[in-house]
Parts: structure tokens; sequence; C-alpha cells
């Protein structure tokens, strides 16, 4: 269960950057000559069910990861800079938040 939420916010914070990307093209067309909001009308709500299911994923990660409060904030604040998602998902597995090994003592106890 905790591979397949850590594995579901990997995949939120790459398609919440790439529906930034496409977001940010919708808008260049919509304002440059000619102008058109199909870009927009199609990609704003994408992203936006994206941008909501990032930061769930975030509190459920967090919660099963044991972030700290820092981190869990800064993990939900970049979600709004394009690409941010990006750059925490890496830190944060450089630093083995997303591991599936890192365990606590107390989880790592036997039972009995």
């Amino acid at each position: 269960m905790r591979e397949k939420v850590t594995r579901l916010f990997v995949v939120a914070a790459i398609a919440e950057a790439i529906s930034w990307a496409a977001l940010l093209a919708g808008m260049a067309v919509k304002y440059g000559p000619p102008a058109n909001e199909l870009g927009v009308q199609i990609f704003g709500p994408i992203h936006g069910g994206l941008f909501v299911a990032y930061g769930v994923l975030v509190l459920a990660v967090a919660r099963l990861r044991r972030w700290s409060l820092v981190a869990t904030g800064v993990a939900l604040a970049c979600a709004v800079p394009p690409f941010a998602t990006l750059v925490f998902e890496r830190w944060a597995r450089r630093r083995g938040m997303l591991d599936a090994a890192r365990r606590t003592a107390r989880e790592a106890a036997p039972v009995g």
C-alpha cells in the first residue's frame, strides 16, 4: 500500500509539471495573435485536477513516510511554481524520503 501511494505521488508530481507546461502553452496561444482559448479551456481543468491530486498525495505520503511538517509544507508549496514538483520529487528521492526501505524502529520491531 505504502509503495503504491508513493508511486502515485511520483506520477502526480510529473503529471502536474507536464500539465503546467501544457497550460502555459495554452496561455501563450490565448494571449498571442491569433487569440484562441481552446488550450486554456482544455488544460486548465486538467491542471486543476492534477494540482489537487498532487496535494492530496503529498498529505498521504507525508503521513505514511512520516515527513516533517516543514518538508510537507515545502512539498505543498512546490505545486504553485511551474515545474517545482519535479524538483521536490528529485530532492525527496535523493534524501531517501520516498524509499520503501526507510522504516522507523517501531515498524522494524518484531510483533509478539
